[in-house]
């Protein structure tokens, strides 16, 4: 726009000087004549210009419904979406007014078919008035109401101008690369580490410094990593990622979200599994964040939501049969002091309690083994100090560990199914603060590291077990996790009840 104006300046002070010299001598009029081809050309390059303007300004006006349009089509992409896309970046404005309409359906049908509000309703397209909104309006009022669309949409623009504007060759230093080392793929890596957000300014030479070192630990940690500077295969993996791949996962991610977030309602607690992250919502109001360790990929922890009904403290652990045969066994078969070292009672299934030899026991494991283990209330127990049990039929529930150095670990898919909370004192007091009916016995049992307590609660909360592998943090980065379990990017959910 700034070049019109400077163009139709420079355009009407040709003009004016042509008219002044026209009313002097003959001389005076060749200088006109060889200044009117000046004042038409830059006429016709401010028309050109203003046309561009026009169309540019056009373009912006319908920048969010383009964005809109984009986001959904990475999610649910068809041959007619990407047509609009065409028409919408590149065709005329009459050709974009004929389909604005079809779009605004065809958005409006997307989040209603996933019961997903908007910011103009269920049903924005219904509403009184809709039809004599500006088209940035209608944008706006189909937009998910969800506050974290404007920075999802940030990160997956930007994803998208990467993808089409710049090759993203694969890089591949042939070994490990960290700090010192030299190699000719260090400026691509630095490059890399810049488009993506994680490096600033600008990498001389082929040796890894400190200011990498910086940008490869924050990449790191934004994608569940171990931050310890080291560039392997995993980080390779991600700096390699396509950006049209990153842009896809935080649509997809970003709609499974927006479609969960009508139960998320008050009070919760929400563990996302391929992040190995727990948050304590109350009161709308994140109260608790913690690490925990869920099922490895072939004791899948489920995606499901229910409500925590009961807090056990000093829980005893009867050992599933699936357990039994395929962790307990084979260690009563190399020791027959197994069961004693690791505290667990045997009993037959009328619930009458077996006393055999450490021999008997490791010569019984090889057989059919006849009985049910009970491991007791101690510093052995699997299950820790506290549980937090919930309703399902999948046997699962939270709990402590005895081993909490796991935490440490960058891949915590370590488990059996069941969700071990690093942070679960804190979680504990929570719960007997907030839903404990008898605190007085609550209090009585914290020096007792032996006696079982079952616990009622005052009321459910609700507990919702998902499995989001991309978002945008609260400090507007976006972050990405691996999909543990081979599920794509979405995972359907069971719901259990109490």
């Amino acid at each position: 726009m700034s070049r019109g104006i400077t163009l139709l300046g420079t355009a009407l002070l040709v003009t004016a000087l042509s008219k002044l010299l026209w009313n002097f001598k003959v001389k005076t009029k060749a200088l006109v004549l060889l200044l009117m081809p000046l004042h038409r050309g830059l006429v016709l390059a401010l028309a050109l210009i203003s046309s561009s303007d026009a169309r540019a300004e056009d373009q912006r006006q319908d920048s969010g419904l383009l964005d809109h349009l984009r986001l959904i089509t990475l999610v649910e992409p068809s041959a007619q979406r990407q047509q609009w896309l065409t028409i919408l970046h590149q065709g005329s404005a009459a050709g974009r007014l004929e389909i604005y309409d079809k779009i605004f359906d065809n958005i409006a049908y997307f989040w209603q078919q996933r019961q997903v509000p908007m910011m103009g309703g269920d049903y924005p397209l219904n509403a009184d008035g809709f039809n004599q909104l500006t088209t940035r309006q209608k944008s706006y009022a189909l937009e998910p109401k969800n506050t974290a669309y404007l920075a999802v949409m940030s990160h997956v623009r930007r994803m998208l101008w990467l993808d089409e504007h710049l090759d993203w060759p694969i890089i591949d230093p042939q070994g490990l690369l960290r700090l010192n080392d030299g190699h000719s793929s260090i400026p691509s890596i630095a490059h890399r580490l810049s488009l993506l957000g994680d490096f600033y300014g600008e990498h001389q030479g082929y040796v890894f410094n400190q200011a990498l070192d910086v940008g490869v630990k924050a990449f790191q940690r934004r994608h569940g990593l171990k931050d310890d500077g080291v560039i392997g295969p995993k980080t390779l993996a991600w700096l390699n990622l396509l950006p049209i791949e990153r842009a896809r996962l935080l649509a997809v991610n970003f709609v499974a979200q927006s479609d969960y977030q009508r139960e998320l309602n008050g009070s919760y607690l929400l563990v996302n599994i391929p992040a190995f992250d727990m948050v304590l919502v109350d009161k709308d109001q994140a109260v608790l964040h913690s690490r925990v360790i869920v099922g490895k990929s072939y004791r899948q922890t489920p995606v499901m939501s229910g409500a925590i009904s009961n807090l056990v403290i000093n829980p005893t652990w009867t050992v599933p049969r699936k357990l039994l045969r395929q962790d307990v066994l084979p260690h009563v078969r190399k020791d027959g002091h197994y069961l004693a070292e690791k505290q667990f009672d045997v009993f037959d299934y009328q619930g009458q309690q077996q006393w055999l030899t450490p021999k008997e026991w490791q010569a019984l494991a090889h057989t059919h083994f006849p009985y049910k283990l009970v491991q007791r209330p101690g510093e052995h127990n699997s299950l820790g100090r506290y549980k937090f049990h919930f309703n399902n039929d999948k046997n699962i529930y939270l709990h402590d560990t005895p081993t909490p150095e796991l935490f440490a670990n960058a891949d915590r898919a370590l488990s059996s199914g069941c969700i071990r909370i690093e942070k679960i004192a804190e979680l504990a007091n929570w719960f007997a603060f907030n839903r404990v009916n008898d605190k007085r016995t609550w209090r009585k049992l914290q020096s007792n590291k032996h006696k079982t307590q079952w616990f009622s609660l005052s009321h459910t909360l609700p507990v919702h077990l998902v499995y989001w592998t991309a978002w945008v943090d609260e400090q507007h980065l976006a972050q990405y996790r691996n999909d543990i379990y081979h599920k794509g990017s979405q995972a359907q959910i069971d719901v259990v009840e109490n």
